[in-house]
């Protein structure tokens, strides 16, 4: 199978390396506006591939991602170029939004000439409101976004290290956007089966102070990590080539990740059946009054958004 990754970032390059360490797919096109650039990235990760499973990574121009099953798009203006590295900011990623748009107005055209029957997954911020862009542009449906499934991580590594346990067993999620108005679903949070809100009682932790700290942390990680290197890339990294890979596996795996949703008339993230047609199902989860709320503000965020984009 073949994957590309058009942008030759921090982000794409981050996604190119977990790519080849985790053996993805067979071949890895990269494509970038300086194709140096992408030569250089693809001969220095090439040298590590004997000791990886078979992989053929490599430059290319736009042509050469005919034939890839799944192509990301991570080009674009990123957040401290960007400026939104303000926590009290609530447009936060959206601020990307224009600028971005008129890049993707520039590789959407390219890449859906080359592969036209590629799924298109939209890593760059701002990623759900881009997606609906890239929709339009692509003139289908294949398209998805990275949505929340980063900050459902976040969450759950953090959940874990506040309650001392490990990640893995930690089920929460986070819905809506990637971006300011995401919503933790708390009233379905779970370890090991075990109800989360009433495991932070029977701690004896104070419930609100416990919330604050958490999504806090989970929501204003990408500043945090940018405060300290500049990117925040290794997560999203990884999180990306996992979903080429339940793509390319038809793993049909169920992730909360964003996909169009005609009932909020925006690319958002909820619990998603993905695999080889992209998103092919959802489940939308419990939530309480308040989540339900907060759910439909971050869709009407990212509809506003999308139109003045």
């Amino acid at each position: 199978m073949k994957i590309g990754i058009v942008g030759m970032g921090t982000v794409g390059s981050a996604c190119a390396l977990a790519a080849v360490t985790r053996g993805t797919a067979r071949e890895i096109v990269l494509v970038n506006r300086t194709r140096k650039r992408a030569e250089a990235i693809a001969t220095d990760m090439g040298y590590g591939t004997p000791l990886t499973p078979a992989t053929d990574i490599r430059d290319g121009d736009y042509d050469d991602l005919a034939g890839a099953a799944v192509v990301m798009i991570t080009a674009g203006v990123n957040e401290k170029t960007g400026g939104a590295t303000d926590r009290n900011d609530p447009a936060g990623r959206l601020r990307l939004l224009e600028a971005n748009v008129k890049i993707f107005e520039d590789i959407v055209p390219q890449v859906v000439r080359a592969a036209p029957d590629a799924l298109l997954l939209v890593v760059t911020d701002p990623p759900d409101a881009l997606a609906d862009r890239t929709r339009r542009l692509a003139g289908h449906d294949r398209v998805l976004s990275t949505g929340t499934y980063l900050d459902s991580l976040r969450f759950r590594v953090h959940l874990g290290h506040e309650l001392g346990v490990s990640p893995a067993f930690v089920e929460a999620q986070v819905i809506g956007e990637h971006g300011t108005s995401e919503v933790f679903v708390w009233s379905s949070a779970r370890v090991a089966g075990v109800p989360l809100l009433g495991e932070i009682e029977r701690r004896g932790q104070n419930r609100d102070e416990f919330r604050k700290r958490v999504e806090a942390a989970v929501r204003y990680a990408n500043i945090t990590i940018i405060e300290g290197n500049n990117a925040s890339q290794y997560g999203v990294g990884i999180v990306s080539v996992r979903i080429a890979e339940m793509i390319l596996r038809d793993e049909k795996a169920v992730v909360p990740i964003g996909s169009y949703h005609q009932q909020y008339g925006a690319t958002l993230s909820l619990p998603s059946i993905v695999g080889s047609g992209g998103v092919t199902g959802v489940m939308e989860p419990d939530m309480s009054d308040d989540e339900r709320q907060a759910l439909q503000r971050s869709a009407d965020t990212l509809r506003r958004a999308e139109r003045r984009g």
